[in-house]
């Protein structure tokens, strides 16, 4: 599928762009970032100077992730969703004098493969989030989010596991073990991490790769 930006878009010279990839009405793509292949920037979303999303990734409308944000591979940015990247923001110094891009440290949100953060949800940088994990809708997270996880409040806490397939996770009759309702796939919990294993749940119906 080839490389799609529409007239509206506003989208750098010095942006690189991967192949098939799409940027919608009003969405602007700031210099030196990068888009792998098969993304999608929807409307009046914002890629700020020197992001990196991986390939694959869905950025909805009016979503803002603001440089240096990471993106790993098949990231859900949804809609009106804010990466930050000022701990401490100020418009202006202590002395009154407007604030300049030499005055602060810009410091990104890092996502992981296949993580997903839901509509109106801030993630407040430097934070992680792990791969496969959930951000829930309008949830603030400040602290870094276990792969897996299913976090969501204000500010966020965890509330369950999802698996690849972004399922929430039912638990079990084995203590410390997972199974992901729509593909079979188990998981087992040790010090409030998840980890995928090795087999599956044969007795599941459909398919057993998550």
């Amino acid at each position: 599928m080839p490389t799609r930006i529409v007239d509206s878009a506003d989208v750098s010279p010095e942006a690189r762009i991967g192949d098939g990839s799409s940027v919608w009405h009003l969405a602007q793509v700031r210099e030196q970032a990068v888009l792998g292949q098969g993304c999608v920037i929807g409307r009046g979303a914002y890629i700020g100077t020197g992001v990196e999303l991986g390939d694959y990734c869905k950025v909805q409308n009016y979503a803002l992730v603001y440089e240096p944000a990471r993106l790993g591979h098949g990231v859900f940015i949804g809609p009106a969703a804010v990466l930050t990247n000022d701990t401490f923001p100020r418009a202006v110094n202590p002395d009154g004098s407007l604030k300049s891009a030499d005055d602060w440290e810009a410091v990104g949100v890092t996502i992981g493969d296949g993580a997903s953060i839901g509509a109106r949800a801030v993630c407040i940088a430097p934070v992680t989030i792990g791969a496969w994990a959930t951000v829930a809708a309008g949830a603030v997270v400040t602290r870094d989010v276990p792969d897996h996880a299913l976090v969501a409040g204000v500010p966020a806490r965890r509330i369950g596991w999802v698996g690849r397939a972004g399922h929430p996770l039912e638990q079990t009759d084995d203590p410390g073990t997972w199974r992901c309702p729509t593909t079979g796939t188990i998981y087992t919990e040790h010090d409030e991490t998840l980890t995928e294993t090795a087999g599956t749940d044969t007795g599941s119906e459909g398919s057993t790769d998550d």
